[in-house]
């Protein structure tokens, strides 16, 4: 029996090796993705929790010990990976009503869970009064229905503003600050809702401040986190009592395509710590709260298909897989990629082989837009050969139109 690495597996891209290769066969959880998908069909997701488990156990390593870590599910809400992860963190951040439900069931207590959102319905906002966790209101009349509810309900609801930062965080990904968002309440409108708030039948808990996620650049991470914590003080002088909690949002990318390599979190991690001793000088006892999603989950996760077809098409060879952007919307670059790049992939039953080319890989839906690969050097395959999606964990099953030409749903495990 051979052990490898999955180094080799997709050279053009960061070295994929999470996952150990035996015999050639790319192995998850301690098994062959072959054995999987003869077990559970293709397509399917697959979830490895040692991986989770050793990205949040090197995070805590790093970082500052007063940071607490909550897990964003809306990156990966299967109730399993939700119930797996929960276990490993500090709290959980929700977007939904239905996400709320699913933190609840996992045992994680309401104090340590928050409520985000630009679009609350009054449902939503029910329910977070009721459970007691932490909503972070995203406009004046929001505050306003909260106050409402809170009326009705003889209840006193715990709230932080979430805040629409001047500055946003520098070549990330998805930028949620810096210019008119929808998400939290513009800086400079900040202190007139603190005067507000201290009127109303509200718990005053903190701030959330959040500027960009999916960023694997650590200078601009610290400009952000910098200017994230100056923020907050500044806006605490206006605040009607202390700040109690401090939710900094994420940032920390991962490598998805050519070219890009995993975030030094070292760096970040030092100036955490100049950053929370300015905090705890100003703001005793606050919790400091970095959210991430995709960080915690996304490399845990592989999604595998089947080759159906191989055909050539004026001089190109192309791969027909029997999943594609309906399972898997991002890798299609359907999912806020402006140019469509590709993903790191493997032949999975065959991860090196000493004849390779260069193909395009589509999925079976009747649309152009159905694209795995283009052009990428890949051990020949052919049908029967399993195809795996490596960086899938986050951002996948529940972020594509899976019901999209009515073809079979895939798979969900965690292993």
């Amino acid at each position: 029996m051979t052990v490898n690495r999955a180094d080799t597996a997709v050279p053009q891209h960061a070295p994929m090796d999470q996952f150990p290769i035996v015999d050639n066969c790319l192995q998850i959880g301690g098994e062959p993705v072959t054995d999987i998908a003869a077990r559970a069909g293709t397509p399917f997701y697959a979830y490895d929790k040692a991986v989770i488990s050793k990205t949040v156990h090197d995070l805590r390593a790093i970082l500052p010990e007063h940071v607490n870590l909550h897990y964003a599910i809306k990156a990966n809400p299967m109730p399993a990976v939700v119930e797996h992860t929960a276990g490993l963190v500090d709290g959980l951040d929700v977007a939904s009503a239905g996400e709320l439900a699913l933190a609840l069931s996992s045992g994680t207590d309401p104090a340590c869970i928050s409520f985000a959102g630009p679009g609350k319905s009054d449902d939503d906002l029910l329910a977070a009064v009721t459970a007691n966790v932490i909503i972070c209101m995203e406009s004046a009349s929001e505050m306003a229905r909260i106050s409402a509810l809170a009326t009705a309900t003889g209840r006193r609801p715990r709230v932080a503003v979430r805040v629409n930062p001047e500055f946003e965080l520098k070549l990330s990904g998805m930028r949620m600050g810096g210019s008119p968002k929808p998400f939290g309440i513009d800086a400079e409108c900040v202190p007139d809702l603190l005067a507000q708030l201290g009127e109303l039948p509200l718990e005053f808990m903190g701030f959330h401040i959040f500027s960009g996620s999916q960023n694997l650049r650590a200078d601009a991470i610290i400009e952000a986190q910098t200017r994230t914590v100056e923020l907050a003080l500044q806006l605490a002088e206006a605040a009607p009592g202390p700040v109690r909690w401090l939710n900094i949002g994420g940032g920390l990318g991962v490598p998805y395509f050519p070219g890009e390599e995993r975030l030094d979190l070292a760096p970040i991690a030092s100036n955490l710590q100049s950053l929370l001793t300015k905090l705890r000088a100003r703001m005793p006892g606050v919790e400091v709260v970095m959210e991430l999603g995709r960080y915690l989950v996304a490399e845990a996760g592989i999604y595998v298909c089947q080759i159906l077809d191989r055909k050539v098409s004026r001089g190109e060879t192309f791969l027909i897989a029997n999943g594609g952007l309906h399972h898997h919307l991002a890798l299609s670059g359907n999912f806020g990629q402006v140019i469509r790049k590709n993903y790191p992939v493997c032949i999975g039953n065959r991860v090196q082989a000493v004849e390779s080319e260069a193909v395009n890989v589509a999925g079976p839906l009747c649309t152009p837009l159905d694209v795995l690969a283009t052009n990428m050097v890949l051990p020949k395959a052919s049908p029967g050969d399993l195809l795996v999606v490596f960086q899938s964990g986050a951002y996948g099953y529940s972020a594509s139109p899976r019901d999209f030409l009515g073809h079979p749903q895939p798979a969900q495990i965690l292993l």
